[in-house]
């Protein structure tokens, strides 16, 4: 559980950059999120307190002062220390220059944390976006401006080399080949073959770091990314469903209602509703960000 003020955005990939989500988390002890994947950029700074992010079978410990940055199609959990859970905020960002700009700010899925010292400004920048969340031209305009100032602060951060993670190479090679074939049947035994091991193998190195098998962690993938896909995209559930990998709509739809309890197209409905109902509130609240009060919010970054 986690209380946050958030907002998101469908993808626009037709427009050179676009913001797709952004807000900001005061999380509960253990708080955690994933596994995840998600369509679009992703860059979280932590304002105080710890936790812990993995990506690829890797673990980083980040403290206040550090962000993270999450690339599109990759499979992530975070988690809020125990005893000192963190506060964050987050932004999220697609389009043709999307990539270029990432690239830019010296990161990359390899070298994905970064520290930084202008808390303030990076602050002002998201609760600048929450106050400007309308469907006003002036109001996007300011959020794509607070966009560019969110990404020239990253840019001037450092990159953070002491945050290196637990990780194995194996693992990250087997990730990295099923998030380019998801869309494809892959099968445990593919997956062992490209990375030149036996499959049982390959199980406990995965097991080991994910703590899923690799047949599950295709399972889970597959159902995270239609999950995000349904919150951040326009495209119907049958697409969904085949660019996730799966052969018929009906296999998606069966087992994204046993995970969650709902069919897919009530999920996006809720979504959308919750995204109306957010921005309503907003309307006439500006002291509410002014005094960095939190609205609780049950689907979060």
């Amino acid at each position: 559980m986690e209380n946050s003020l958030s907002m998101n955005i469908p993808s626009c990939e037709r427009q050179q950059i676009c913001v797709n989500a952004f807000g900001h988390s005061v999380t509960m002890p253990c708080h955690k999120y994933g596994p995840a994947v998600r369509p679009y950029y992703l860059i979280h700074y932590i304002l105080e307190g710890k936790g812990e992010f993995v990506v690829n079978g890797t673990r980083y410990k980040l403290s206040a002062g550090k962000g993270f940055l999450i690339e599109p199609d990759y499979q992530t959990i975070y988690m809020s220390d125990p005893k000192e859970p963190w506060t964050y905020l987050w932004v999220g960002f697609s389009g043709a220059d999307a990539k270029q700009c990432v690239s830019s700010l010296g990161l990359s899925q390899e070298q994905p944390i970064f520290k930084s010292e202008e808390k303030d400004t990076l602050k002002r920048c998201v609760l600048g976006m929450l106050q400007h969340n309308h469907s006003r031209a002036a109001d996007k305009f300011y959020t794509l401006s607070m966009l560019y100032l969110f990404l020239s602060t990253v840019a001037a951060a450092d990159p953070d080399n002491s945050s290196h993670g637990d990780s194995n190479i194996y693992v990250s090679q087997a990730v990295a080949y099923i998030r380019d074939h998801i869309a494809e049947p892959l099968q445990a035994e593919t997956v062992a073959k490209h990375v030149g091991l036996n499959r049982s193998y390959l199980s406990t190195l995965f097991k080991e770091h994910t703590g899923l098998s690799p047949l599950k962690y295709i399972q889970k993938f597959r159902l995270t990314k239609a999950q995000h896909l349904l919150e951040s995209s326009s495209l119907s559930v049958s697409a969904i469903a085949y660019s996730c990998g799966y052969q018929q709509p009906e296999s998606l739809i069966k087992i994204f209602r046993q995970q969650y309890g709902i069919s897919p197209a009530a999920y996006r409905k809720s979504i959308m509703e919750q995204n109306a109902f957010v921005k309503e509130k907003q309307k006439g609240a500006p002291s509410l960000l002014d005094t960095e009060e939190v609205s609780h919010q049950t689907h979060v970054y």
